[in-house]
């Protein structure tokens, strides 16, 4: 019986596992042994076995680093926005128990828009010169017109906006969830015992949620790592090299130089930063959690 299950088993998961390994782990398996060639449909004449010259050619392409030091800015940044805000919201309407289903609804929206709908979203409707909504807004508060997609910082400030915008309600409804979580006689304790409200938070809400907390920053740090299509469709990287993360000039390197070799070595580059990211950070997860005094 024993054996009649585990084929059973087998059967039920073979169709999966081998779609997995069509979609993913043979692509990866063959974007790594790309790495290690010269694959340049400019040039096919030199096409071969280039063994690690990809990678130390990496060491010193600036733009490669210049690429490197916006993702770290891109992920920091928009983690760090969407962790603060989507508690901040989450511990506001925590405070109104009767409408939370209003929030939960409109926080879902930005969630299921496709990447690039949103990028093409704020660069016609809400970033575009002299017509777009946050220009308007900033003409009427009596500032001077900010070409927000056209001069290198605003444009950087704006892509991490937009990432923002998007994935702060995820953030926000994983909150939500944990502090609706929470044991409420463990905080009446504190308030009996005359804790102010930044105290509670301090030493109860914060240790408490401490899971969540990590897994969101997990989850939106490995996704700002990978971001592609929001970028792409709002300044395509641009204006210059301003707003080309690491993904972005992978995708270039690729598709716009046909330069398949050093661009797969640039996207294994970005893999295991990834991975030891999502490492350091599962770690942190699992390390014993503080308990409150």
């Amino acid at each position: 019986m024993h054996q009649s299950e585990r084929r059973f088993a087998m059967a039920i998961t073979m169709p999966a596992l081998l779609v997995l390994l069509l979609t993913t782990t043979f692509p990866l398996g063959y974007l790594i042994w790309s790495s290690f060639q010269t694959l340049n449909l400019a040039m096919p004449f030199l096409d071969g076995f280039a063994g690690f010259s990809n990678y130390v050619e990496m060491w010193g392409d600036s733009r490669y680093w210049h690429a490197m030091q916006l993702t770290g800015i891109y992920t920091v940044s928009s983690v760090t926005l969407q962790v603060v805000i989507g508690l901040g919201l989450a511990l506001l309407v925590m405070q109104i128990p009767r409408a939370q289903w209003v929030f939960r609804i409109v926080a879902i929206l930005p969630i299921v828009l496709a990447p690039v709908v949103v990028g093409l979203f704020w660069r016609t409707l809400m970033l575009a010169p002299n017509f777009g909504m946050v220009d308007f807004l900033v003409q009427w508060l009596g500032f001077e017109q900010i070409n927000w997609l056209g001069e290198p910082i605003p444009a950087l400030i704006s892509v991490i906006a937009i990432h923002t915008w998007q994935w702060t309600p995820f953030a926000f409804l994983v909150f939500l969830a944990s502090l609706a979580s929470l044991p409420g006689d463990v905080f009446e304790a504190a308030r009996i015992d005359k804790a102010n409200a930044f105290q509670r938070f301090w030493h109860l809400t914060l240790p408490l949620i401490r899971p969540a907390i990590i897994i969101v920053i997990i989850m939106r740090a490995m996704i700002s790592l990978a971001a592609f299509a929001a970028i792409f469709a709002a300044t395509g990287g641009g204006p210059g090299t301003a707003t080309e993360i690491l993904n972005l000039y992978a995708f270039k390197t690729s598709f716009v130089e046909l330069n398949f070799g050093y661009g797969s070595a640039l996207a294994v580059s970005l893999l295991i930063i990834t991975m030891a990211v999502s490492a350091m950070l599962f770690r942190l997860r699992t390390a014993r959690t503080v308990k409150p005094q």
